[in-house]
Parts: structure tokens; C-alpha cells; sequence
């Protein structure tokens, strides 16, 4: 188990668990969970890693087929910029690897937002910590399990 499921399970969260077979050579490992899943790419939501000006390290959770908005991400934490941070800071700071990037049990929490358009859902699918498994959930859990706030971000 991820640190990701054991923190949705001590939390006694509601959540299924979605694994496929991860292609090392897919070019979207959100767009490749979406296709291999059955599901919409606007349920099927990534993590991104970003950092602001203040060093301060943010997690922006958005649709695998969109692009994060640095100012909007920016004017939501509050700061003047945001840019996405450096892989080994992720990895670090998460201790996920890349393209199994988890918003959840993280080692280190980071102020976490998730795009608005997730509270138009029903459930959601979000990394379960490694690349070829996914969580569904529904987004007010992501939020409580993650203390992320609603904003745009795109």
C-alpha cells in the first residue's frame, strides 16, 4: 500500500482504488490513467508542484488535459509568482516519484489547491502514489484529506 491509501484508510475516508498496466513509454501518464481507466480526462485530475517566489513549495490539482495557470495559482496562495518546482524538490518533498505524484499522503503537507471545476463532479480520480494506480473520490474528500481549498487555476 501508498502512503496514500493508508492515510484515506486511518481517516476511514470513502474511496476505490483503480490500477491498470503503466506504459514507461506513455507521453501523458494522466491522459494514459484516463484512457486505460474508461473515464472522461476532465475526472481524471494530475498533481503539479509548484514553488513560489517565498520558496514555499504548493500543490495545484487540476485536469490531466489542462495546463495550470501560474497567476491564478499564484494570486490563490497569495504571492506575487509561482513556478513549477524542480523535480528532485518534488520528489523530496512528496516522496513520490514523478508520474505517481500523489495530492495525498505526501511525507511533507503542502498548501494544496484543487481547480473548481472538481465540485461539478461526483467522484474524481486523482494518483494513488505510484504510476498505473488511481483513487476515486469524491472531491470534498480530496479536500478534507488534503485541507486543499477550491480555486481556479486555470
Amino acid at each position: 500500500m501508498t502512503p496514500a491509501v493508508l492515510a484515506l484508510q486511518k481517516a476511514q475516508a470513502d474511496f476505490k482504488l483503480h490500477q491498470y498496466e503503466h506504459a514507461p513509454d506513455a507521453p501523458s501518464y494522466g491522459l494514459e490513467a484516463a484512457e486505460k481507466l474508461g473515464v472522461n480526462a476532465h475526472r481524471v485530475f494530475k498533481t503539479l508542484v509548484a514553488e513560489t517566489d517565498k520558496g514555499e513549495l504548493l500543490v495545484a490539482i487540476i485536469p490531466v488535459d489542462e495546463k495550470l495557470n501560474l497567476k491564478c495559482l499564484a494570486k490563490a496562495a497569495a504571492c506575487k509568482k509561482a513556478d513549477m518546482a524542480k523535480p528532485d524538490k518534488v520528489q523530496r518533498s512528496s516522496g513520490y516519484v514523478l508520474g505517481g505524484v500523489s495530492p495525498i499522503g505526501q511525507k511533507r503537507p503542502l498548501v494544496t489547491f484543487i481547480h473548481s471545476s472538481a465540485q461539478e463532479l461526483l467522484s474524481m480520480y486523482v494518483s494513488g502514489g505510484r504510476r498505473g494506480l488511481e483513487i476515486e473520490l469524491a472531491p470534498d474528500v480530496l479536500a478534507k484529506a488534503t485541507g486543499a481549498r477550491f480555486v481556479n487555476l486555470l
